[in-house]
């Protein structure tokens, strides 16, 4: 089982192979991904797409020929090739009532809290406001330094970012195997993996390593699955090079599923408690102890000093009285905001700083300590 049909929320990474043609972008393929995707929505999934693809245009555009390219060439071909890369994209959608949104990312946009932040917050509001967003590596002012070089591992970043439940990365072959099938007859598909074993990157390297198309391989793939794994949100390898991509992993066809070693909202608390160091501290009363241990939010009324400064989405200590720490939180006010509005009860926020974010620690972004977590 691939999960696919379950999922809540899809990012699915497509190579340069996928997406450009000969003379231009495949719009035959891409139209008929496009129904592949209109699917998935029309039962109410979010889908984000991870599409390469721009330099393989603008080099075409650009008429670059098949020579090795500079890192400023690299760059001229993707300020070239990227709005070829949307239009395709909006024309292969916009026949299924989808509107496109292009969402360039950078290394630093996925690993830099604030940037992080900014980011998952607009790709989030797109998911919700119904519509697509085709994400791809801002190649046109990115460095060797904070690039990704790889779509794979840019692709499994997002998922941890939007809280995927499944990512699909479309290659030239079906999955992982023992040996290359291409020249091993005895090689054996490996349909599904629970752990990512010193064996299994061996065979990613070694064996396979030519598989998968574009500036990735199944090495590269095998590493966007391990960051996958960690966050909760399986992974499926797959043959893209078919009309409907999507369908063929629901009916069962060929594909390596990598399953996710916990679970979205487990990976993401273990996040906000083990990975980020907290910027202040918020002191609440019984009651909101109380409230907090049986996994509700933290409302403004129950807290009665605000400790450092930390801005909106930072990390939070969130302590009781005594100075015993409840749990650690993400933040939704800045620690000015949060200090003018301790104590005062939902309703009157927007009186006092002229808008509301709602409560100051949503439950969802709260890791509650072992102590205090319910059972």
């Amino acid at each position: 089982m691939s999960g696919l049909t379950e999922a809540k929320r899809i990012v699915v990474k497509l190579g340069s192979a996928l997406v450009a043609g000969e003379n231009g972008p495949d719009t035959a393929w891409l139209a008929a991904f496009a129904a592949d995707l209109a699917r998935l929505r029309a039962r109410g999934q979010q889908v984000l797409v991870v599409s390469s693809g721009a330099v393989a245009l603008g080099r075409r555009r650009l008429k670059m020929g098949r020579r090795a390219l500079t890192l400023p060439e690299k760059q001229a071909c993707a300020a070239a090739g990227q709005s070829a890369l949307m239009r395709a994209w909006e024309e292969a959608l916009e026949p299924h009532g989808i509107s496109a949104a292009q969402v360039l990312l950078t290394r630093d946009d996925t690993e830099i809290r604030r940037r992080w932040l900014n980011a998952h917050a607009t790709l989030s509001t797109l998911l919700d406001l119904g519509v697509v967003p085709v994400v791809n590596e801002n190649d046109t002012v990115v460095t060797e330094e904070i690039r990704y070089g790889d779509n794979d591992r840019l692709a499994a970043r997002v998922a941890q970012m939007i809280g995927a439940d499944v990512l699909v990365l479309l290659s030239d072959i079906d999955g992982l195997y023992t040996a290359d099938p291409r020249h091993d007859p005895a090689a054996q598909h490996m349909p599904r993996i629970s752990q990512l074993t010193p064996q299994i990157e061996a065979m990613a390297g070694g064996a396979n390593a030519a598989a998968g198309v574009g500036t990735g391989g199944m090495a590269t793939k095998i590493a966007a699955a391990r960051i996958s794994q960690s966050a909760g949100c399986a992974t499926v390898i797959t043959l893209g090079r078919r009309p409907a991509p999507l369908a063929a992993i629901e009916a069962g066809e060929l594909a390596t599923v990598i399953a996710p070693s916990v679970s979205v909202a487990a990976a993401y608390k273990a996040w906000i408690a083990g990975s980020l160091a907290p910027a202040g501290a918020l002191v609440v009363d019984a009651g909101a102890a109380r409230a907090l241990a049986t996994g509700k939010s933290l409302l403004a009324a129950g807290v009665r000093a605000v400790e450092g400064r930390f801005g909106k989405g930072d990390a939070v200590v969130v302590a009781d009285e005594t100075g015993r720490e409840i749990g650690r939180g993400i933040a939704r006010y800045d620690s000015g905001d949060a200090d003018r509005i301790r104590g005062l009860k939902s309703d009157a926020i927007e009186a006092v700083l002229g808008f509301t974010s709602g409560p100051l620690i949503h439950a969802d972004d709260l890791a509650l300590s072992p102590v205090v977590a319910p059972a």
